[in-house]
């Protein structure tokens, strides 16, 4: 049986949203387990990422995670210090990313830029996720009102990912269901 992992976003939470439609959906097919990071408001690189390590023990091929906008960052590394020989099965990025737009940063103020800029500016070492991972489906909209639709290049360049680009979805807060996602898991 798999277990996924469902990772939130900034501001977020383990519940509502897509992430309830996908619960229900996989209830009896997998293990679900969600997780509410530590000062969502605040979002920091060690303590979300600390909190997988201190809570996922062991992964493997049938191991998955499943995230939202910063959580794809948590993932990224956490999988960049597993122990050698570790693989999981793989990850989907939905908003996911490694920069924000620009005019966002400018218009939310200072404080955004302080949370943001330790996760835009502190570099992920690609090749060692690569390592425990070579499966990733990014989803991303076009309209998206935070994340470079840039991101898309960066996730296929260094990741290898397979990216969706889906029409008006905004930042997948409103977003009721993502077919796409229960497609990845099989």
């Amino acid at each position: 049986m798999k277990t996924i992992y469902l990772i939130h976003g900034w501001g977020g939470s383990g519940s509502g949203g897509w992430f309830d439609w996908l619960k229900k959906e996989l209830k009896g097919k997998a293990k679900v387990i969600a997780f509410d990071m530590p000062n969502t408001d605040e979002p920091e690189i060690n303590a979300w990422a600390g909190v997988l390590e201190e809570n996922i023990k062991d992964v493997d091929a049938n191991t998955f995670f499943v995230t939202h906008s910063i959580g794809c960052q948590t993932v990224l590394r956490f999988l960049e210090k597993l122990p050698k020989g570790k693989k999981v099965g793989g990850c989907c990025f939905v908003s996911g990313w490694l920069t924000l737009k620009q005019e966002v940063l400018e218009e939310e103020g200072e404080e955004v830029v302080e949370i943001a800029r330790p996760w835009m500016e502190t570099p992920i070492d690609f090749d060692k996720v690569k390592v425990h991972c070579n499966n990733f489906l990014v989803i991303l909209s076009d309209n998206d009102p935070y994340v470079q639709i840039s991101n898309r290049e960066t996730f296929e360049d260094k990741l290898g990912a397979k990216v969706i680009v889906k029409h008006n979805q905004e930042h997948f807060n409103m977003v009721l269901k993502i077919p796409e996602v229960l497609g990845f898991l099989g």
